[in-house]
Order: C-alpha cells, then sequence, then structure tokens
C-alpha cells in the first residue's frame, strides 16, 4: 500500500475504535471481542489485508502494553497471592504446553513433540485484556483482578520461553524436558535480574522526574530498555519489562511528581488504547492466510489437532483450579513480609469466574506467527492458534459479563469506599499533625494565619470524611448509600467551577484576556475539578 492508502487505513482503524469502545460502553460487550469480529469482517472484502509482523508485535507492541499493565498492578497484592499466581502463570503454562506436545505426538500424523510443545506454548497464556475489561465493569472482587492481573503479566514470559527452547529443539536433536527446565530457570532468572536494574536505572533518574516531559519520556523508553536488555543477553525480555513495570510503579506515589504522574497516566492510557485496538483488528484479518495454508491436510487431520489444542485450553484450566485448591491450606502459604499467613481459597463461583477467564489473544498469534518455514506442521499450527483464539476472545469473552452477573460475584463498593474514606480521614489528621509541628518551629504571625487558614480548610475536609464512614458504617448492603448533603454538595461544586469556566470564555471572546491567560487559568480549573472527589 500507499503511503496515503496506509494514512487511510490508520485514520479508519482510529475511527472504529473509538466507535468500538462507544458501542462497548453502552452495552457491555468486550471492545477486544468486537474488534476482532470487525477485523475477519474486514479480511473477508476484496482489497488487501495487512499482516501481522511478528517481530514487530513482540518488539514494538507488546513491551508497552505489558509495562502498562504492571504499572497499574499492585506489587504487594501480587506478592500476598503469589503462590497462586505463579501456579497459573508458569506451572498451568508448562502443564498445557506439554500436554498439548503429547497430544499432538500421539494422535496427531506425522506431529512432533517439539512442534506440538511450540504450539502448546503459544496457545497457554491467557491475555486478560478482555477479562479485565468485563471483570471491572462488572465489579469482579478485587482478589481475582488480582489475580487474572498477575497471571497475564507473568505468563507470557513463560509461554515465550517455552516456545524459545521447543524452536531450539527443533533446530537441534529433540526436546529433552531437563534441559527445557534449565534453560527455562536461567531466562526466567535473567529477566527477573534485568528488570531490577533497569527500575533501579530508572529510580536513579528520579531528579529528572520533576519535569513531567522528562518524565514521560523516561516511561515510554523503559519498556523497550528493559526488553533489548533481556534479549540482548538471551533471556526473558518480556520478563524484563513486567519486573520493571511493578518495580517502577510500586515506587511511583514516592519519586514521581504530581505533574509527572498526572501526565504520564494520560499518555500510557491513550497508547493502551491505541495499541491494543490496533491488534485486536489485525487479530481479525490473519483469518484468510491462516486457511488457505491448509490445503496440505485432510479435514480429519485438521479436527483432531484442533479438538486438541481448543480441549487442552478449555478443560485444563478449570481442572487445575479445582485440583489446586483441594491442597491442604499449609501449602497455600504466603511468602514472609507485610500480609504474610494463609492465602484466602477460592469459593467454588470464584473457581468458575478464574476458569472462564482465560480469553487468548495477540500474544498467541505473535508468538506462533514467528515460527520458521522448516518448523513441521507450521500451517496447521498456525491454524489451531487461531482457532483458539477465537474460541475464546469471542465465546468466553461475549459470555465473561452475564456469567459473573448470574454468579453473583461483586466486590463489595460500601467496603472499598469506606477504605478509602479511611485512608483519607488518616492522611488529612497527618496534614494537621505536621501544621502543628510548623507552629512550633516557626514564631512570625504572617506564617500563623497561613497556618489557620490552612487548618479551618483540613477541617471541614476532615469533618466531610466523617459523616462520610458514618454513612458508609450504617450500609446495610455492599452498595455505596446515597447522601443527598454530599451529592448537593459535589453538584453545587462543579456548578461553580462551570461559571467560572463560562466567564473566562467570555473574557477571552470579548479580548480582555489572551488565549495563553486562558489556557493557564483554564489548567488551574481542570485540576481543580479533577481533585473533586467522586462517590465513593
Amino acid at each position: 500500500m500507499s503511503v496515503e492508502e496506509n494514512l487511510l487505513f490508520v485514520l479508519c482503524a482510529v475511527a472504529v475504535i473509538v466507535a468500538i469502545r462507544t458501542l462497548s460502553h453502552k452495552t457491555g460487550l468486550p471492545s477486544a471481542a468486537l474488534l476482532t469480529i470487525i477485523g475477519i469482517v474486514y479480511a473477508e472484502l476484496p482489497g488487501e489485508n495487512v499482516g501481522l509482523e511478528p517481530e514487530l508485535v513482540l518488539t514494538l507492541v507488546i513491551p508497552p502494553l505489558l509495562y502498562n499493565a504492571a504499572l497499574d498492578s499492585s506489587l504487594l497484592d501480587i506478592r500476598r497471592n503469589l503462590r497462586t499466581v505463579i501456579s497459573l502463570s508458569v506451572l498451568l503454562v508448562l502443564a498445557t504446553a506439554m500436554l498439548v506436545g503429547l497430544g499432538f505426538s500421539l494422535w496427531v500424523t506425522g506431529a512432533t513433540l517439539a512442534a506440538g510443545v511450540a504450539l502448546g506454548a503459544a496457545i497457554a497464556p491467557p491475555d486478560p485484556v478482555a477479562a479485565l475489561a468485563v471483570g471491572r465493569r462488572a465489579g469482579l472482587p478485587g482478589n481475582l483482578i488480582t489475580l487474572i492481573q498477575g497471571e497475564g503479566l507473568l505468563n507470557d514470559a513463560t509461554a515465550l520461553t517455552i516456545l524459545t527452547v521447543a524452536v531450539a529443539a527443533i533446530d537441534g536433536d529433540g526436546f529433552s524436558f531437563p534441559g527445557a527446565t534449565l534453560q527455562f530457570l536461567i531466562s526466567a532468572a535473567g529477566g527477573v535480574v534485568a528488570g531490577v536494574l533497569v527500575a533501579y536505572v530508572v529510580r536513579a533518574l528520579r531528579h529528572l522526574r520533576n519535569d513531567p516531559i522528562s518524565s514521560n519520556t523516561i516511561s515510554l523508553i523503559t519498556p523497550f530498555a528493559a526488553y533489548l536488555l533481556g534479549e540482548s543477553v538471551h533471556v526473558s525480555g518480556v520478563l524484563a519489562v513486567v519486573i520493571a513495570g511493578l518495580i517502577v510503579g510500586h515506587d511511583a506515589p514516592r519519586y514521581a511528581s504530581a505533574a509527572g504522574r498526572l501526565q504520564t497516566s494520560a499518555v500510557w492510557r491513550l497508547v493502551d488504547f491505541i495499541l491494543e485496538g490496533m491488534v485486536f483488528l489485525l487479530i481479525g484479518q490473519q483469518l484468510p492466510e491462516v486457511v488457505d495454508s491448509l490445503h496440505d491436510y485432510s479435514p480429519g487431520t485438521i479436527g483432531i489437532a484442533v479438538a486438541i489444542s481448543v480441549g487442552v485450553v478449555l478443560l485444563l484450566r478449570p481442572l487445575w483450579l479445582v485440583l489446586t485448591q483441594l491442597l491442604p491450606r499449609r501449602l497455600h502459604m504466603r511468602l514472609g513480609g507485610e500480609g504474610a499467613g494463609r492465602e484466602e481459597a477460592l469459593n467454588s463461583r470464584e473457581v468458575v469466574a478464574l476458569s472462564w477467564a482465560g480469553t487468548r489473544g495477540v500474544i498467541t498469534l505473535a508468538a506462533i506467527f514467528t515460527l520458521k518455514d522448516n518448523v513441521p506442521d507450521r500451517d496447521l499450527l498456525q491454524f489451531c492458534a487461531f482457532i483458539v483464539v477465537l474460541v475464546t476472545l469471542l465465546g468466553q469473552g461475549l459470555t465473561f459479563a452475564p456469567l459473573v452477573r448470574r454468579l453473583g460475584l461483586r466486590a463489595n463498593k460500601a467496603d472499598l469506599a469506606r477504605e478509602r474514606n479511611e485512608a483519607r480521614s488518616a492522611s488529612v489528621q497527618a496534614a494537621l499533625d505536621r501544621l502543628d509541628e510548623i507552629r512550633q518551629e516557626q514564631h512570625d504571625n504572617v506564617e500563623d494565619q497561613a497556618i489557620e487558614t490552612m487548618r479551618r480548610q483540613l477541617e471541614i475536609r476532615l469533618e466531610r470524611y466523617r459523616r462520610r464512614l458514618d454513612l458508609l458504617e450504617q450500609a446495610e448492603s455492599d452498595e455505596i448509600p446515597q447522601s443527598p448533603q454530599y451529592e448537593a454538595a459535589l453538584h453545587v461544586r462543579h456548578q461553580v467551577i462551570e461559571a467560572q469556566r463560562e466567564e473566562l470564555l467570555r473574557w477571552r471572546d470579548a479580548g480582555s484576556l489572551t488565549d495563553e491567560g486562558l489556557r493557564i487559568l483554564e489548567r488551574e480549573l481542570d485540576h481543580e475539578e479533577r481533585l473533586l472527589p467522586d462517590r465513593n
């Protein structure tokens, strides 16, 4: 395609992504599934399709998506649930890859164990994008959100490492489980070390992060630096990205400036939105190429291969979750440190929901498309991976929200609001205590006046939080109770800010205020409005 055609395609794709996001918000349907369907429809239209370049996806798309997901995750929550996260993101991925490999070597004519393991590694890692988007909207409990996030962050590294080992076995003397295990451990450990090194370099640059532009620049290059460092020393670049993101995200409240955090968060939301939309559109467009490559295989061989792939993916996950929950509770001890103790067992409804949160996505196709022409049954492997993506992304993605509602799984909104208001009250009390210290340290009457003004503002805010806490304590359900006074106060404050904004526009339009002055004053109002609390 020409430059103009490429630009037109990108513009149309962005327009579709925005439209689908709007539709998703109105209907509750996952945008990932809707974009994939549109990609399939587009692929069947006359004209040229856009191919999925695996190296481009693995180098330029996966690192920023994983890094942003890591920034939004909780290092402490993942650590508290680390055994379950490791069980799903490492052991289950290994089991899936091995089981698919055995199935192919036993029942698919001419297939090798190494080729089957390569397919198993590609289809093993769930892509949590669709499940998390639906789960958050449906109010999925926080412990399940943490498990889905943690699994999605770490399983890609496991899968790509296994894939590398399997491809090396295809090119060499065959698949050796002890050798593969050793290579996996070395790659994973090296990825962790690389991620920690990059995170500490970013921490050392914290003096530059006071400037929002510098902070954004550092944040945007960090995932690529971590990935390239890992890959350059032949360890897991994906795991390096995840570890760096978790550490930097954990440190951000301490080292980043307020302006830097606000701007960086906005930039990453935009990057995430565009990249995710593009990759799901591209997934659908690969269908014709994958189907056209199957002319050398009989329907029976294709059916057996697809049945093994889809069957292992859909059946092993719930079986694994049930079996791991039946283990003795002493095996579910958390690691030491804050929050040490036994991990809470999942109940039957949570096991069902987590079993159905196994949608596969772009990492599966990017991984399987990296296989070279010398890999036995490469075309069949790609078709099986594509079918697994479609079955899980469309089947599980479109039914996950109704399942969550049917199971009655919801986060206790009143408890979450109570936790946040208790933290708000504690932070305001700490500010009041600090004012007392400041008063004792100085004797300037001017500063006394400033302290008293600030004290009155903080005491009003503290009283508001305490009234809110009293209301939340009296809540009889898990819903956030309504407070007419609280709602009215928020409404009035929004209206006052809007009146100020309209007056500034009248000044600008009358020529009494420059556009530069308008932007400065409008930014002040925007920040003031952003600071207004929501109903939580």
